[in-house]
């Protein structure tokens, strides 16, 4: 599931990124979230050109601007899968990303599947790796203190988790992530860290929320 507003400079390499993924079973979940530039424009346009085979599997929602957490809402309507993977559109992904964390989840049954990533600032590269946790109440207070990582996008949540827990997503973006997560993760019974870098999220975008 990926929110779309404002990004028209970034959507082509975050949209092949995620169409190209070598893993077949994707359905692939885009939100307008009322963007004024031609994001979906550009989005459309990279499908009907490279990637038509894959129209079945593609839904795009269109909505009127809300931010963040209405546009990942939003999406989770359409979801069918058994997994849900919510990300940005100014970010990008390893190109064999979803095939490992299927693999993972297939091996493990993981409510939540959280990995490393790439911190991407203009000219350099970070990594950055998440620690090991069992303990939910453990990984949800070290989110909270900035020992761990609160984002969304480097977790593999299953779909039930949604359903069965009342997650309710906050009505402002920022920090939005960790409001999400800390339900999702702190209402989980397993977790498991894929200890493999598979997301890339931008920091040169000065448009960003977190700008």
């Amino acid at each position: 599931v990926a929110p779309i507003c404002g990004v028209e400079r970034y959507i082509e390499r975050f949209a092949v990124s995620v169409l190209e993924q070598s893993y077949p079973y994707i359905q692939f979940i885009f939100v307008n979230d009322g963007t004024k530039d031609r994001s979906v424009d550009i989005l459309e346009g990279l499908i009907d050109a490279r990637f038509s085979h894959l129209r079945e599997r593609i839904v795009i929602v269109n909505k009127e601007n809300g931010g963040l957490p209405s546009a990942r809402k939003a999406g989770m309507e359409y979801v069918n899968g058994d997994y849900v993977w919510h990300i940005d559109s100014d970010d990008w992904i390893e190109p064999d990303a979803v095939r490992k964390i299927a693999v993972c989840a297939a091996a493990t049954d993981a409510d939540v599947i959280y990995f490393d990533f790439y911190k991407e600032y203009e000219g350099r590269t970070k990594l950055k790796v998440e620690s090991d946790y069992t303990d939910r109440q453990v990984y949800v207070r070290n989110m909270y203190n900035h020992k761990a990582f609160g984002c969304v996008w480097n977790k593999c949540v299953k779909k039930s988790l949604y359903d069965d827990n009342d997650v309710i997503f906050p009505e402002y973006s920022y920090a939005e992530d960790t409001f999400l997560m800390s339900q999702l993760v702190g209402s989980s019974s397993s977790l498991v860290h894929l200890r493999e870098a598979l997301y890339h999220y931008r920091k040169d975008n000065p448009h960003a929320i977190t700008r």
